[in-house]
């Protein structure tokens, strides 16, 4: 599938999902109409991975141009249709996610903050695909733990972004309410006045 380069000025892409790996796929989206992604850059892919809390002040080694942007897009693209494998509720192919996390290295550190003990996790970071590591894991975690009827896209026609509803009730139905949510009720204000 082919996207549109974002046009410039670009909006980022929104981290409204609730969970990583849907954040992940929502950087792909519609933008007046036309699908946009976001990530059309190596400095792209690191500003959302920092917005996301996936990657700290330190910025990747200088990698081949594009390595970085070329990495994060075939992760989402495998994650795309593992998400949409699985809410088909039919087989899931898990071999290309699984190929990708063996690249990942880590050790386990046990901090001592001021009033509690927690674990990190310190992933290496020589490559592009070490550097999405921790969206990986949080793809395989949503595909092996994630409750699938609450992994839901918005319900706009227009709109292609994905979330996982952690509301009470289990009744979200637009990825943000501010957008559309509100063009919803717009659309059906409007469309009663017309009546």
């Amino acid at each position: 599938m082919k996207y549109a380069p974002a046009p410039p000025p670009s909006p980022e892409p929104q981290l409204i999902a609730d969970h990583p790996a849907l954040d992940l796929i929502n950087t792909v989206a519609q933008v007046d109409g036309h699908a946009t992604d976001f990530w059309q850059t190596d400095e792209d892919v690191w500003l959302w991975l920092h917005r996301a809390g996936v990657a700290d002040e330190e910025k990747p080694a200088a990698f081949k141009p594009l390595a970085l942007r070329n990495a994060a897009r075939a992760l989402r693209q495998v994650v795309r249709a593992l998400v949409a494998q699985r809410q088909a509720g039919g087989k899931v192919d898990v071999s290309a996610l699984n190929a990708f996390l063996t690249r990942g290295r880590y050790e386990l550190e046990l901090v001592a903050d001021a009033d509690r003990l927690r674990i990190v996790r310190r992933y290496e970071r020589r490559t592009p695909e070490q550097w999405l590591m921790p969206l990986a894991e949080s793809a395989a975690q949503l595909l092996a733990d994630g409750d699938f009827d609450l992994v839901r896209k918005c319900e706009h026609p227009d709109c292609t972004l994905y979330f996982y509803d952690r509301t009470k009730s289990h009744r979200r139905r637009w990825c943000s309410m501010a957008v559309c949510g509100n063009r919803h009720k717009v659309a059906n204000f409007r469309q009663r006045r017309e009546q």
